[in-house]
């Protein structure tokens, strides 16, 4: 695939530039002023930043106060927004697309964690602590692939429709039909054509066992799949299902150490080390898992997965609410990614990951939407903006708040690197592949013309996608997905679902007594 965007607006350090950008094989082969081609480059992610034209996005994850764009403003005489005379089409055989007045072009960013089979129970799970919200979750769970199939692509469309070009999927498995599940999803995904990564949600503890026992144990009963059949069903998975060059990654992902025992780490360590596959987990999540984990280990969750091996560079861990100073250490030492959900931490009650201090301690963060029960969509661009401005509370010094663009480059670069991808994805960069957003700044939400990025990360950007591209390939154009019938998608969920406000979890009327004694929450009669 091989196509040019002419006079495009583009980010640079200390503004923005008018450029050509050319794509030859997937890649990108040049970013230059219209008037000249830059010649290839692409320079590691590690390497310090680039001091030509080239390479927008080229820094390592942000450090600290260090800028983000590392070229220099241009300083010659081309205005923003000047285009040549040719106005789009084709041109000698190549296509040419016109980005004049219009358009800012972002690396597309990563949704680096969710579960979207949740998409069946957004809006209906009340508010509810994770303990308690993920029982309600399970007695509801979809049981049907089709309803994978269709909520795959659900988390799909809005993903790419707020900039995101990758996709981190904690699959929930239907029991006895995991294959089956996964083949789901990977249908969808490729459909579509968005870069996913998918990671099976495997444990092999019962849901009680996710629970501190506090004073009084709990009852819990043998979990529905051994150790050894989960691990084989991962390489099952692998062997079936991981095929990277069309577009679709597999993870080795336990849920977290709530429901999971160290056979289960220490076999999915080996299998990632040997098929060179990145690792997910949820991780400490909730107070709740930061008691568990002392019950557990005797030690911090972080500690403990430290020492069995489990963090990497090929490691990201969602939500990292409940860690202490040794624990950020730990993560930094290790070159392990944060996965930022702001939104679900909200919703559940879960608490405000630290994510200042894990920047100073030049940990990678990335930022996810989490499943749609628990944010209750699949907004990048508000989970960004949230991820962003709710940290201001956390630091009276407003040298430390996150800026719109480090912001956009954790939610690119940031989501590349712990995906392992950082050579491939996450930047403007030449030579990388072509995954990046288009954005109409003539949209209303975009108005009037101040500063692109922060419009797009401070404001609340309303159909502000216009384009999108994947690999190379165009799947959103005019703000409208291509490769499916999005109507069609509305109808089947339409169709498939019923509205409903109340319902009885018979998990949730379980396990809520044990619950609240090891939170110390009073009785509901008090």
């Amino acid at each position: 695939m091989s196509f040019t965007i002419q006079n495009v607006l583009i980010p640079v350090e200390g503004g923005y530039e008018t450029a050509e950008v050319q794509v030859v094989d997937n890649c990108i082969s040049s970013l230059a002023k219209p008037s000249k081609r830059i010649a290839p480059n692409n320079p590691s992610v590690n390497s310090p930043p680039y001091q030509g034209e080239t390479a927008l996005f080229s820094p390592p994850p942000y450090q600290g106060e260090t800028a983000l764009f590392s070229p220099p403003p241009y300083q010659g005489e081309t205005a923003l927004f000047s285009p040549p005379p040719y106005q789009g089409g084709d041109r000698g055989g190549e296509t040419v697309i016109d980005g004049t007045n219009k358009l800012l072009l972002l690396p597309g960013f990563v949704n680096a964690h969710t579960h979207s089979s949740e998409m069946w129970q957004r809006g209906i799970i009340p508010p509810l602590p994770l303990e308690l919200w993920i029982a309600e979750l399970y007695d509801f769970t979809p049981l049907d692939t089709e309803q994978i199939y269709l909520s795959a692509l659900g988390t799909a469309v809005e993903t790419l429709l707020s900039g995101g070009t990758t996709v981190v999927d904690h699959l929930v498995l239907i029991p006895g039909q995991e294959l089956e599940t996964i083949a789901a999803a990977v249908r969808a995904y490729q459909e579509i054509g968005i870069r996913a990564f998918i990671g099976p949600l495997i444990q092999d503890e019962s849901l009680k066992s996710g629970m501190p026992a506090g004073d009084s144990a709990i009852d819990t009963a043998a979990y529905l799949r051994s150790t050894q059949a989960t691990l084989d069903l991962m390489e099952s998975a692998i062997k079936q299902f991981h095929n990277p060059e069309l577009g679709v990654n597999i993870l080795l992902a336990p849920t977290g150490i709530q429901l999971c025992s160290d056979a289960l780490f220490e076999g999915c360590i080996d299998l990632s080390d040997r098929q060179n596959l990145c690792r997910h987990a949820h991780l400490l999540e909730t107070r709740a898992q930061k008691q568990l984990a002392q019950e557990k280990y005797g030690c911090s969750a972080v500690a403990h997965l430290q020492q069995i091996g489990y963090l990497s560079p090929r490691t990201s861990l969602a939500h990292c609410v409940w860690l202490d100073d040794a624990d950020i250490a730990i993560m930094a030492a290790t070159q392990s990614t944060v996965v930022h959900n702001p939104l679900s931490n909200l919703r559940l009650g879960s608490g405000i990951a630290p994510i200042l201090k894990y920047l100073k301690a030049g940990v990678n963060i990335s930022f996810g939407c989490d499943g749609a029960a628990s944010n209750d969509s699949q907004d990048l661009l508000e989970a960004i903006k949230i991820g962003s401005l709710l940290h201001n509370i956390t630091d009276l010094d407003y040298r430390h708040w996150i800026t719109p663009r480090q912001s956009v480059e954790m939610a690119s670069l940031g989501g590349a690197k712990g995906l392992n991808m950082a050579d491939e994805i996450g930047s403007l960069t030449v030579g990388k592949r072509a995954d990046f957003v288009l954005y109409d700044l003539r949209n209303l939400s975009l108005l009037p013309r101040t500063d692109p990025i922060g419009l797009l990360i401070l404001g609340r950007p309303t159909n502000a996608v216009h384009s999108v591209w994947v690999n190379g390939k165009q799947l959103v154009a005019e703000g409208k997905v291509k490769t499916i019938d999005v109507d069609d998608l509305r109808k089947e969920l339409f169709d498939r679902s019923q509205w409903t406000s109340k319902r009885q979890s018979a998990m949730v009327t379980e396990i809520e007594a044990h619950y609240r004694q090891v939170m110390n929450l009073p009785d509901r009669s008090e």
